[in-house]
């Protein structure tokens, strides 16, 4: 019976320190691969602000149909708009965010990015 407990103990933590060198190796990649991540995402979030914005308030569609729109692999942008600015603003949690905003006769026009 000890033979059990000391196997499934010693099981139990290599499991452990597999899963701390997952995390360990997931976390260096995020490091190492910080400034790609952050370029995308805010060619991400200003290519989904713009086009939000040109749905909500160019075609007058709601914020949730315009949602819709967004291209395969942008599920982690988010879309808010503010009906009294006539602006839509994309965000990529914890990376970054970008608004655009309506100007009549230009249309949708994005923010200065502040990189």
């Amino acid at each position: 019976m000890a033979n059990r407990a000391s196997k499934r103990s010693l099981a139990g933590r290599v499991t452990l320190w597999l899963l701390v060198l997952a995390v360990i190796a997931i976390a260096a990649a995020v490091w190492f691969n910080r400034a790609p991540i952050a370029g995308y995402a805010e060619v991400g979030t200003s290519y989904a602000a713009r086009v939000g914005c040109s749905c909500r308030f160019v075609a007058g569609r709601s914020l949730e149909d315009c949602e819709k729109d967004k291209l395969a692999g942008m599920e982690l942008v988010s879309l808010s708009d503010d009906v009294e600015a006539q602006s839509v603003t994309a965000s990529f949690p914890l990376v970054t965010a970008s608004t655009a905003t309506y100007r009549e006769g230009y249309g949708c026009v994005l923010e200065e990015w502040q990189g």
